[in-house]
């Protein structure tokens, strides 16, 4: 009988220039690296089956603290064994600190050095989450991979403003160490979150503060929040040096394929995106040709599938013109299906990127595989 493991662990298994292929080990299993979470907020992964975002290739989901802990509640997940047994999804899940969510969702909020108190989007209700309740939250959902609460401020922002968010989210991130060394399980893993908006130094003093703290794995909070990828991918020049070799590397809230495909060249492992189910529902494909709108009436007439070379069903065995008929019908069939087909192109790309780092081919991969994303989705 194989061992259970008890502990968490990352391996990096190849390495072509920065890219890194790598192993993430957990409780509930392997995940390969690099690797797109696909983003289940309220225990869902919008419009789809979790059968079918294990069976396009996730091999780990993201899940909401803010959304969870507000509806059903954490307390109640716990009851019913767990947020792996409520949603019916047997692999590694990371659960975020639900920080981002207070300063987007809540109108009404009060930022101190306890925490955030703020008003929920749902009811108008009153909550206070601290980094300690964070933990709390995401130990009673029984998350495989938890994350500090941090303050995640806009961007364009005053340097003063960044450095007073980055410094107040350290502090958290001790906090948030000291209540998972009481109350997390063995195999469970805390991450902590760089933050600085897009000051070099700020970066820099992030990172390494974290690192002193010697945790599990490291996250780039706090970008693809508008200052676009130029100053994103030049941010994280700057600080991936600064982070472990050993331990994973998050770029939270990233991206489309290009962000992920220049990401992983400089060194990311981990991402996640509402950006493939999204765009599915509004009626946009992802393809290796590039974006296909199936809204344009260009499409009401063509017989031929999204890809016929794809493994996922709905790209491959559906007519462009029936997808066309179910976006511009406002059929939910059409948000299935498109959001169906963008998780499993999605999970496609990172398998292929594994490919080219295993290869030593990812820079050529990378530079033939941009200029076809380029298209139109011919």
């Amino acid at each position: 009988m194989q061992e259970r493991v008890t502990t968490f662990g990352f391996e990096v298994k190849g390495e072509d220039g920065a890219a890194r292929l790598g192993a993430l080990t957990t409780l509930r299993g392997v995940v390969r690296t690099p690797a797109f979470m696909p983003v289940g907020t309220v225990g869902t992964v919008k419009a789809l089956y979790f059968d079918q975002v294990k069976q396009a290739g996730a091999d780990i989901v993201l899940a909401n603290t803010y959304h969870l802990m507000l509806r059903p509640g954490a307390e109640r997940v716990a009851r019913l064994g767990g947020l792996h047994t409520f949603i019916r999804w047997e692999g590694p899940i990371l659960t975020d600190s639900g920080g981002f969510q207070v300063m987007s969702l809540s109108k009404i909020r009060e930022v101190s050095e306890e925490g955030v108190r703020f008003a929920s989007h749902i009811d108008g209700s009153r909550h206070m989450l601290t980094p300690e309740r964070a933990v709390e939250i995401q130990c009673l959902l029984g998350s495989d991979i938890q994350m500090q609460l941090d303050e995640c401020i806009e961007l364009p922002a005053e340097r003063k403003e960044a450095e007073r968010a980055m410094e107040l989210s350290l502090r958290w991130a001790e906090r948030a160490r000291a209540a998972f060394a009481e109350r997390g399980a063995p195999g469970q893993a805390l991450f902590g979150i760089v933050q600085g908006g897009v000051d070099p130094e700020l970066r820099r003093r992030s990172a390494e503060a974290l690192v002193g703290m010697d945790l599990r794995g490291y996250a780039v909070g706090g970008l693809a929040v508008g200052e676009g990828q130029e100053m994103m991918l030049r941010t994280l020049e700057g600080v991936l040096p600064f982070l472990p070799a050993e331990k994973p590397r998050y770029l939270m809230g990233v991206g489309s394929p290009s962000d992920l495909i220049k990401s992983v060249q400089r060194g990311v492992d981990m991402f996640d995106c509402v950006l493939p189910t999204r765009n599915g529902r509004h009626g946009l494909a992802f393809t290796w040709n590039g974006k296909v709108n199936l809204r344009n009436a260009m499409h009401a007439e063509d017989s031929a599938p999204l890809d016929p070379q794809s493994s996922c069903p709905a790209a491959r065995d559906y007519s462009r013109a029936y997808l066309h008929h179910l976006v511009k019908s406002g059929e939910y069939l059409g948000a299935m299906l498109l959001s169906w087909v963008n998780t499993a192109f999605y999970q496609e790309l990172m398998a292929a990127m594994r490919t080219a780092i295993a290869e030593r081919r990812f820079a050529s991969w990378a530079e033939e595989t941009l200029a076809r994303l380029d298209g139109e989705g011919s």
